[in-house]
């Protein structure tokens, strides 16, 4: 990882100066963080703000960038006006991360940066991420996967910098709770951060609350099946979802896995 890590700071140096697409997750922190020491003023953080994101990641991501005294801009976006998005096509990512992206080259232009970075990292090439596509037309630098890193690297060196997020959850923008074909509204946004907040209180770690209609498909680690099911916990589900518009509320067997909703394509 040594070698990993001067790869990184070497490249990022060769970039000058950074805009970093900063959501306050695992990979965007690590790499601000590392842009920051190394770019020092030269490396901003650029946040968006927008209904796909829950108030408290949103917080999270402010808190940082005060804390560690780095320029932080935030973007706000509707990304429901964005022509195509609320109906939510397969291709759905890279309709969205086209449009934040060309935002947030608008805003690196508009401060003298001459680069925008964002956080992929090697494991994100598994899966389907049309998202990726967009990133690529737009040119924007993915550091961490330049230099090779994974994610389990990223939080170990994560932990080395004593960075709060080094265990934190995997997180994913709200829309990717919906599936493929259903449309994407505002109140149903609402309902699934509601939904994620009501578990996370009631103490779960790694989650994902997908809609299918009027059905809420909970996602957990199998090894919290147990409690889950217990029956205050499973009858406070149900009904503190039910009281959010859920007619049903099922629990996935499978467990909780990244990209499940891409699973059908």
């Amino acid at each position: 990882m040594a070698e990993k890590i001067r790869i990184l700071k070497n490249y990022l140096t060769s970039l000058e100066s950074v805009a970093v697409a900063f959501s306050g997750g695992v990979d965007s922190t690590f790499l601000l963080k590392t842009a920051h020491d190394v770019l020092g003023e030269k490396a901003i953080a650029v946040t968006i703000s927008s209904d796909l994101i829950p108030k408290r990641e949103l917080e999270e991501a402010k808190n940082f960038c005060t804390e560690n005294k780095i320029t932080q801009i935030l973007c706000e976006v509707n990304e429901l006006e964005i022509p195509d998005f609320k109906n939510n096509p397969k291709n759905r990512c890279y309709i969205c991360k086209k449009h934040l992206f060309t935002k947030i080259l608008e805003i690196a232009r508009q401060n003298n940066i001459s680069n925008v970075v964002e956080g992929s990292n090697l494991d994100d090439l598994g899966d389907y991420r049309p998202g990726l596509k967009a990133i690529e037309e737009l040119e924007i630098k993915s550091p961490l996967k330049f230099a090779g890193l994974t994610k389990s690297e990223i939080r170990e060196l994560s932990k080395n910098l004593n960075l709060k997020t080094w265990n934190k959850p995997s997180f994913a923008c709200l829309a990717s709770r919906f599936v493929y074909g259903e449309e994407i509204t505002k109140s149903k946004l609402k309902m699934i951060e509601q939904s994620e907040e009501i578990l996370l209180r009631l103490g779960f770690n790694q989650f994902r609350v997908r809609i299918h209609g009027n059905i809420a498909r909970i996602e957990i680690l199998p090894e919290d099946f147990i409690r889950i099911i217990q029956n205050e916990t499973r009858t406070k589900i149900y009904d503190e979802l039910k009281n959010l518009g859920f007619s049903y509320v099922t629990l996935d067997l499978k467990g909780y896995r990244t990209g499940s909703m891409n699973e059908i394509i």
